[in-house]
């Protein structure tokens, strides 16, 4: 008797087991594997010693060792029938058990590949992810709904949160800094859906960047000029265009000797400096008490003196607070918000304050944001998949009702080459800033011809 049939196997010949080791490559060939992982999986729980179940609970720090049982379990059934588990598939299925028991899953190689920034499950069935900023569909599939669901309860167990039909969605952070999102039915119509946003584990520098093609060493050198004189920025763009890598980069220009508090919804922001406060907001329990917002944070860490405060993300009415902090003496504070264009976020910071609850006269506001932003990054995801910062701009005074602004550098695309990249340059406008006062001040030179404009090549502007 094999060991799939002990396992519960319907009755049938050898045949149907060689099936499953000739056509792994093919649908049924993976759902044939899925289904003796799964039947092996429950073996080795069903048979495990104490001793061995204390290994695996303390797995996490000793994978080495979870991985030599779970082997040891795996040789054991293939000497009893050589056909159950073919010998080819032995290896994988001790790391696939093994992840299923430690990891997540079937996604973890994929969490572990550097190459891939973002994972994207969409139910048992579909698994996408994000190279080089091209989404590609993998072959990884979980076995059914309930095995991606235990994956999603491991994720949530250590950090204390939970998910079920009452409360079917929730955005947390891995212990590793990932972002995850999870939401699952009967919201979701597919099954369970998970989004993991990999953390870095070596933080970009300002070279990453240039070399990335996401800006060049003038925007750097301006940027650093800007983040040490005390300039307020706020970073725009679009989901997944790079905004939260931006703002890392140029909080790294921020002088040692100064505190700087950070709030985040996920912390991902990774500061070296010595002097770094992170905080870090919490969402309500089962009870629906001891929710934490951003907002509270921002009114918090304005009696936590600091030098400055960064906003990984102003969403709603916390744009208010992170407006008044700019405007008391927080000067070089600095955050992010979701835009298409500099413009853009000027009209979204406004919709933004009158959801603090406030009723404001709309003048009122605007002259809020004129007086508390000085510069705006806007940065764009392009058509080939590349960042870019698109757009630097000035936000300067209220001409009647109206925020003025004007573009310090832009990037101008010429065309596409052979292999689809984007061809551009990075353009000065020949405008200088109203701060560059500043600079001098701080000791900052900047030579006297750096914001002469350039020749433009004709092309698409973004």
């Amino acid at each position: 008797m094999s060991l799939l049939t002990r396992l519960g196997r319907p009755e049938g010949s050898n045949q149907q087991v060689r099936i499953f080791a000739s056509q792994a490559s093919e649908d049924t060939g993976v759902e044939s594997y899925l289904l003796a992982k799964q039947r092996v999986h429950q073996r080795i729980i069903d048979e495990m010693t104490m001793e061995e179940q204390k290994v695996l609970l303390a797995g996490q720090q000793d994978r080495n060792q979870v991985e030599q049982i779970i082997g040891g379990y795996i040789q054991q059934f293939s000497e009893e029938d050589p056909f159950a588990i073919p010998r080819g598939y032995r290896s994988q299925m001790t790391n696939d058990i093994v992840n299923d028991m430690l990891g997540l899953g079937p996604i973890e190689s994929l969490h572990q590949d550097e190459t891939v920034t973002e994972i994207m499950v969409n139910g048992p069935s579909q698994v996408f992810v994000e190279r080089m900023g091209k989404l590609e569909l993998t072959k990884v599939k979980f076995r059914d709904s309930d095995h991606l669901m235990h994956i999603v309860d491991r994720i949530l167990a250590p950090l204390g949160r939970r998910i079920d039909e009452s409360s079917p969605l929730v955005d947390a952070r891995l212990e590793d800094g990932s972002r995850v999102n999870i939401i699952i039915p009967p919201l979701s119509l597919k099954g369970p859906c998970l989004t993991i946003r990999k953390f870095s584990k070596k933080p970009f520098t300002v070279e990453n960047l240039i070399a990335f093609g996401t800006m060049d060493h003038k925007m750097a050198q301006f940027l650093r000029a800007c983040v040490q004189a005390r300039v307020n920025i706020l970073v725009s763009g679009g989901t997944g265009s790079g905004k939260t890598t931006t703002l890392n980069v140029i909080s790294s220009f921020i002088p040692e000797g100064e505190r700087i508090v950070t709030i985040e919804d996920a912390a991902e922001l990774r500061l070296q400096q010595r002097h770094v406060v992170t905080l870090e907001s919490r969402p309500a329990n089962i009870e629906g008490k001891g929710q934490i917002t951003i907002r509270d944070l921002v009114r918090n860490a304005l009696r936590m003196r600091p030098d400055r405060i960064i906003v990984g993300e102003v969403r709603s009415g916390e744009a208010l607070d992170m407006l008044q902090a700019m405007n008391t003496g927080h000067d070089g504070s600095l955050t992010t918000a979701h835009a298409n264009s500099p413009r853009d976020v000027l009209s979204r910071l406004e919709t933004m304050v009158l959801m603090s609850g406030l009723d404001l006269p709309v003048r009122a506001i605007r002259e809020q944001i004129s007086s508390a932003i000085d510069l705006i990054i806007q940065q764009s995801r392009i058509r080939d998949g590349s960042r870019k910062i698109t757009y630097i701009t000035e936000v300067q005074r209220m001409e009647g009702n109206t925020i003025t602004t004007q573009d310090l550098f832009r990037y101008v695309q010429t065309g596409l080459d052979e292999n689809g990249k984007s061809v551009g340059k990075f353009v000065s406008t020949g405008l200088k800033p109203s701060f560059y006062d500043k600079f001098s001040l701080c000791g900052i030179d900047l030579p006297d011809d750096f914001f002469e404009a350039e020749n433009q090549e004709e092309g698409e502007r973004y």
